[in-house]
């Protein structure tokens, strides 16, 4: 997988400075993976869609694929928030997380095919377990195991979605652990 350019943090608005203050207040309660990413994505679904929270800037995409937007990297690395900006027909290959994960779609609408590893013989492969379109102001929170999926803009307009996750993304350039090239439910 070739990953997405990771943009340098740049200046935020004060609707994404009270919700980082939020998302950090969550994580500091040191609480399980499940239950903070549940709690993140509740703080974050309020803000989805209002025009203050992004820079003109933060949603700007790339033709080439989909545009990672770092907007707030915690100086402990406990969590980073991102935009994600998608053209349509802009894609992720099949893949899982580094750690937990809040997303939220701010405009347009994502794809998203969900996936569990199942044993095959000696080997093993994918299975689709759900397939789902995420619309403005759609939450998702996962943690892993089990975060298997693929996204994509399978709509006919810039997409743009908010992910939070529980690592420092500017450190590790990307938020995917493994990409799967296992047999898969198309």
């Amino acid at each position: 997988m070739t990953t997405t350019p990771v943009a340098a943090v740049g200046p935020t608005t004060e609707r994404l400075r009270t919700l980082v203050a939020r998302i950090r207040e969550t994580v500091d309660r040191g609480l399980p993976p499940e239950p903070t990413s549940r709690l993140v994505a509740d703080h974050l679904a309020p803000h989805l869609g209002a025009p203050d929270l992004l820079t003109p800037e933060q949603c700007e995409p790339d033709p080439g694929h989909y545009r990672q937007h770092v907007l707030h990297a915690e100086p402990d690395g406990c969590f980073s928030v991102v935009a994600l900006v998608w053209l349509p027909g802009q894609g992720t290959p099949i893949h899982d997380h580094v750690s937990w994960c809040a997303t939220g779609v701010h405009r347009g609408e994502e794809h998203e095919r969900r996936y569990q590893l199942v044993p095959d013989g000696t080997t093993a492969r994918l299975l689709a377990t759900e397939d789902v379109v995420n619309g403005p102001g759609a939450v998702a929170a996962f943690a892993p195991p089990g975060d298997i999926h693929s996204v994509r803009n399978g709509g006919d307009r810039t997409a743009l979605s908010l992910h939070v996750y529980g690592a420092d993304i500017t450190r590790l350039g990307t938020s995917v652990r493994r990409v799967y090239r296992l047999p898969a439910d198309r």
